[in-house]
């Protein structure tokens, strides 16, 4: 018995260290991107630097604004969460109350495999597959906003159907056949009934995979276009925080490498504005039930 506690009381230290190092790492993230972004935002302006639209970090007159790329992040975040949602939502739904089971242990790996793959192994097939789909079959160059945006609709997929699945699956069986004995058919009882349940799970797949497709990187810079510009032609080439601070920080120096981090900065407040304002929005509507 002894034994027994003594294993009880060290593996509840273990969890509690475990707890204490996660909690710390993200302290000390906060702490390098505040240290060394402030003091920039605070000597070239807050204003010039989040509403400046001229990125020239090299001319004679450097200038660092970055709301070309802060809308870059948007426009692409956006579209990717048009096409993705609705998808993943539709898809996590099939899989728990549609799916086969022959054709479920064929899929779930499947997705799974999707999730592992490298994100610069989906940017060489949007190189190759999507870009040249989009330059033959509408216009410009193929690199492109909507290129981008479908690639990370493509990339958020994995996140958002495995724990919408997980979500529905949680919800009581007795709503589903509740709701088929009252008459309603199978879609309706799944798209009117379980879905609605199973909301808070699936708004939380929504999170993750707006902060994946917002934070990633590697695969948006092979297709974006790269042109720190500010446009709503989603045919035309763009950046985002992510590829301007990969694409300049190699040489960056000085003022310039702290317009960079001060850049990561705002991205990492950006992230945290969106999941506190989900958050909120997800309180009220279960206050509101």
């Amino acid at each position: 018995m002894k034994k027994k506690y003594f294993l009880e009381s060290l593996m509840k230290y273990v969890f509690l260290i475990s707890a204490l190092i996660s909690v710390l790492s993200i302290i000390l993230i906060c702490f390098f991107i505040f240290q060394g972004g402030l003091p920039f935002i605070k000597d070239y302006g807050l204003g010039n630097f989040l509403l400046g639209t001229k990125w020239k970090p090299t001319s004679s007159n450097p200038q660092f604004g970055i709301l070309p790329m802060i809308w870059g992040t948007v426009y692409i975040t956006l579209i990717a969460c048009v096409i993705g949602i609705p998808i993943g939502v539709l898809t996590a739904a099939y899989l728990a109350k549609s799916c086969n089971k022959k054709l479920y242990k064929f899929l779930k790996p499947a997705l799974n495999l999707m999730a592992g793959i490298p994100s610069i192994v989906y940017g060489f097939f949007a190189l190759v597959v999507i870009v040249p789909l989009i330059r033959d079959n509408l216009s410009g160059k193929g690199t492109s906003i909507l290129a981008a945006g479908i690639l990370l609709a493509i990339m958020i997929l994995p996140t958002i159907i495995s724990l919408s699945e997980s979500a529905i699956r949680a919800v009581p069986e007795s709503y589903y056949n509740g709701s088929l004995a009252l008459g309603a058919t199978e879609e309706r009882s799944i798209y009117k009934v379980v879905i609605p349940a199973a909301k808070s799970g699936i708004f939380a797949s929504v999170v993750l995979g707006i902060g994946r497709a917002i934070g990633e990187t590697m695969a948006v810079i092979l297709v974006a276009g790269g042109q720190p510009r500010i446009t709503f032609n989603p045919l035309k080439g763009i950046r985002t925080l992510t590829t301007n601070v990969v694409t300049d920080m190699a040489y960056a120096q000085g003022q310039h490498r702290e317009a960079l981090i001060a850049s990561g900065l705002v991205l990492f407040v950006f992230i945290l504005i969106i999941n506190a304002a989900l958050f909120a929005v997800k309180k009220r509507g279960m206050a509101n039930e």
